[in-house]
């Protein structure tokens, strides 16, 4: 069944502030295979222009992901998190994040469509610092595949 489109649009409550610290950045830096100072030495961020360390561009997606659960997870919506893939991820940021950070995410259903049985949940997330200004938007689509039919056993 399609996901109801009245639900374009909708947005939920923000999260809870989420502190950005030194180590999961360094973490997170060493996971994806990025070993510029900027993400681990204080000095090296200072003299690129910025107060402490600063996270990897795709960092933010761990943050962003965990809120749009709260979209997925809406009894409402109806969607069936357990044929769900993760289709495609896009982020604007207005400045790096930074350790010390803390931040909050407002997510928002931007678009509903369904493809060939499938239905494809574009999901905006909006996150801010404590101080309310714009960190980095995110876009995250996620694709919950069409379900099989009966005694279809591909």
């Amino acid at each position: 069944m399609a996901l109801d489109q009245s639900f374009v649009g909708r947005t939920y409550p923000p999260t809870d502030p989420y502190e950005v610290g030194r180590e999961k950045i360094r973490e997170f830096a060493q996971a994806v295979g990025d070993d510029s100072p900027a993400y681990t030495d204080p000095q090296a961020a200072r003299a690129l222009g910025h107060p402490d360390v600063i996270a990897p561009p795709t960092f933010v997606f761990a943050i962003t992901f965990k809120a749009a659960g709260v979209v997925v997870q809406d009894p409402q919506l109806g969607l069936d998190y357990s044929r769900v893939v993760h289709g495609d991820q896009k982020f604007a940021y207005t400045r790096p994040v930074r350790a010390g950070d803390r931040l909050t995410v407002t997510s928002t259903i931007e678009a509903i469509k369904s493809l060939a049985g499938n239905d494809i949940l574009d999901v905006r997330g909006e996150v801010r610092d404590e101080a309310g200004e714009h960190v980095v938007t995110a876009w995250t689509k996620l694709v919950a595949r069409a379900a099989e039919e009966a005694g279809d056993n591909r």
